[in-house]
């Protein structure tokens, strides 16, 4: 028994996105076309393209049409990996706008997630993070200050994992990380260049290094559409 025909219809659109008929970001052509071409209604063709959206192959955009979409960037939920080490793994060029840094008195959360005295400082700071110029998440990081001190700005907002490799030979070990779906607020649409109500990923990630001191307790905001967790059991 063969595939029904809006999978073998998938199939063929899937090879031709494949085959580099039609590049990422490209539109694709109308449904009344490709209903056509294939000679069946426009429903099956709907179909076909349906499970090509749901799988992240296209994107629907509302008053435009249907466009093959980026590969999205996936972070798999296991060890820790930095964002700059996550997106050259992808092949993509990372970068970071810094929105705010600066020394500060710990909240009685960071104090407790990072496990400071009552004296001792953090450093805050809030970036824009960038995947090929790209914005794909907005993050706010709290680090002992402690771990920083020797450190410039600049050491800290490119890279702090590779700082802290390179500088002090500490390595991470693992992490904590809460997932859960939320809506982008005006001021973080904003930053993130999408609308506002859009979907968003907020994940709040506790970091260890090798001998179980906390390093890093950040709270960020990926967009729905560039960003996926992947899950290994």
């Amino acid at each position: 028994m063969g595939s029904p025909v809006y999978i073998q219809i998938h199939n063929q659109l899937r090879e031709n996105i494949e085959g580099g008929k039609w590049q990422v970001g490209e539109k694709i052509p109308a449904e009344r076309e490709l209903a056509a071409e294939f000679g069946v209604s426009r429903m099956t063709l709907r179909q076909a393209i349906q499970t090509l959206v749901d799988e992240g192959v296209l994107e629907r955009r509302v008053g435009s049409g249907t466009f093959v979409a980026s590969r999205k960037v996936q972070e798999k939920m296991a060890g820790v990996t930095s964002f700059t080490d996550l997106m050259e793994g992808m092949g993509k060029v990372p970068s970071s706008k810094t929105i705010s840094y600066h020394l500060t008195i710990p909240s009685q959360s960071e104090m407790e997630k990072l496990q400071l005295k009552g004296d001792e400082q953090v450093l805050r700071m809030e970036r824009i993070r960038y995947g090929n110029g790209i914005p794909i998440c907005y993050e706010v990081a709290t680090i002992p200050a402690q771990l920083v001190a020797d450190f410039s700005k600049e050491e800290v907002t490119t890279s702090y994992y590779r700082t802290l490799a390179e500088r002090s030979h500490l390595y991470p070990g693992h992490a904590i990380q809460n997932v859960s779906a939320t809506n982008a607020t005006e001021k973080i649409a904003e930053y993130l260049d999408i609308k506002r109500g859009d979907a968003l990923l907020r994940m709040t990630q506790i970091s260890y290094l090798q001998d179980g001191r906390p390093f890093e307790y950040v709270h960020t905001q990926y967009v729905g559409s560039r960003f996926e967790f992947v899950l290994e059991k």
